[in-house]
């Protein structure tokens, strides 16, 4: 930590949680960017900090808590055009996973894993959105102070950055979109559910009004002495269950 004196920006670069940033001296200026890192196919984070002083720029060790010559500041965009790039590419990815998910909601082919598949995107999306949007903030304001608005290399890096935000923000707006399309779905599965329980709940109600009529013990029920009874009170109960099955095909039918 030869360069820096200042114990708020020695705090902020020994942070690993501290956020995207630039922080300019008289002597140097500190750059840090906290980035996804994709590795294993997951998506982690990871804290960069880069010291600039004479047109020479020092990457910071976690593992020797100092900082290493990285290079000039070309060797500063060389190394941060790959990291960006894996992430455009994590996205991308993310994007054709959603399109695949949008299929199946269309074709009504809904995976019963859809919730935690749709969580475990939004959290990972949410993060690198979040990530993004402080690096690009910080990026420009380093681009803006080395007056770097006209060297293409940088200013495709700054560009990809923000590339990086929208494409986040974009694939969220898209899963919240389908969140609504996959909650209207499983409310219409649901009120079909209850619609069909209302009809049986409607069917058995003739036949247990039947069944308590007939079932009392007092004189004078109709049908108590005829040997047809039965049959005629089973008949006078499917008459009733007629317009409930009536009701309940149309239905199926419908669907």
């Amino acid at each position: 930590m030869k360069f820096l004196k200042n114990k708020y920006l020695i705090d902020d670069i020994l942070n690993s949680e501290h956020p995207s940033d630039f922080e300019p001296t008289k002597e140097f200026s500190l750059l840090i960017l906290r980035l996804p890192y994709i590795k294993d196919d997951k998506v982690e984070v990871y804290s960069y900090g880069f010291l600039i002083k004479n047109d020479e720029v020092y990457i910071f060790n976690r593992k020797t808590q100092d900082f290493e010559k990285l290079g000039s500041l070309e060797d500063l965009h060389d190394y941060l055009d790959v990291r960006i790039d894996k992430i455009l590419v994590k996205l991308n990815k993310f994007h054709m996973q959603i399109a695949k998910m949008e299929d199946s909601l269309y074709e009504n082919h809904i995976s019963k894993s859809f919730p935690n598949e749709w969580l475990k995107l939004k959290k990972d999306l949410v993060l690198i959105e979040r990530l993004m949007a402080h690096a690009m903030i910080a990026f420009e304001r380093f681009i803006k102070y080395y007056k770097l608005q006209d060297n293409f290399a940088f200013m495709d890096l700054n560009e990809h950055i923000n590339r990086s935000f929208r494409f986040a923000k974009n694939a969220i707006e898209k899963l919240d979109y389908l969140y609504e399309f996959f909650k209207a779905k499983q409310d219409e599965k649901m009120n079909k559910i209850m619609f069909i329980l209302t009809l049986l709940s409607g069917i058995f109600l003739p036949l247990t009004l039947i069944t308590g009529f007939f079932g009392m013990n007092t004189g004078g029920l109709p049908w108590s002495d005829d040997p047809y009874g039965t049959i005629k009170a089973s008949i006078v109960g499917i008459i009733l269950e007629l317009p409930l099955f009536y009701l309940l095909w149309i239905y199926m039918k419908r669907d």
